[in-house]
């Protein structure tokens, strides 16, 4: 039997070579919506953000911020995560990568809870029963008030539970029921990814599972 072919996301990531690619426009408005979000909290900031990647999310936006961050990136690929450690090391920013896996909490329990957390590329590639946890979880992980920046295309991956015509609605309305509030649902009309930014207003003290979510591809 053979073993199904698992997604290349260092070929994935060279979408970002092109600045009118759907993932190079969905990177402008993480950036941005990332500011606002650490604009809008009391420093320190902890940040937290897990599947980063390469952090180029994350890295602009603490170089050119004035708000002390305690920020913290998780990349289960090696080669991503050293790209991260270099892109914060070149231009001075104070971003710790972990390498390991994002989806088991005790690789990065000691960094709970967090202002604002990062779920980009993330609810797009699991299962909705893993995004249903995942959510859930993402209400135990932040401080009462915490942000949550998610993405979602209007993609199905997998068989879905629900009977929206966009899932990327479905993971807002999960949000919703599990505490947040909705601050930005951003819904372009020519490409497939949404953004949505959730502030925590019903904090959960719920322990978390042992393992957030398997990747579907």
């Amino acid at each position: 039997m053979t073993e199904p072919r698992r997604m290349d996301w260092q070929a994935w990531h060279r979408d970002y070579d092109d600045p009118a690619s759907p993932v190079s426009r969905r990177l402008v408005e993480v950036r941005s919506r990332l500011a606002a979000a650490l604009d809008a909290v009391p420093d320190p900031v902890r940040l937290l953000n897990l599947c980063a990647g390469d952090a180029r999310d994350t890295v602009p936006v603490l170089a050119a911020t004035h708000t002390r961050v305690d920020a913290c990136a998780v990349e289960l690929d090696a080669r991503l995560a050293e790209q991260a450690r270099r892109a914060a090391a070149e231009v001075g920013v104070a971003l710790e990568v972990r390498t390991g896996d994002a989806a088991d909490p005790s690789v990065y329990a000691d960094r709970l809870p967090v202002d604002v957390l990062m779920l980009i590329g993330v609810l797009g590639n699991i299962s909705d029963t893993d995004g249903e946890r995942t959510v859930r979880a993402a209400a135990s992980m932040l401080s009462p008030g915490g942000t949550v920046l998610w993405t979602r295309s209007n993609r199905f991956r997998s068989e879905p539970t629900h009977d929206h015509d966009d899932p990327a609605e479905w993971v807002r309305d999960r949000f919703e029921a599990t505490g947040f509030e909705t601050v930005a649902f951003v819904v372009p009309d020519d490409v497939p990814w949404r953004l949505g930014v959730s502030r925590l207003s019903t904090p959960s003290h719920a322990a978390l599972p042992e393992r957030l979510f398997s990747f579907v591809r």
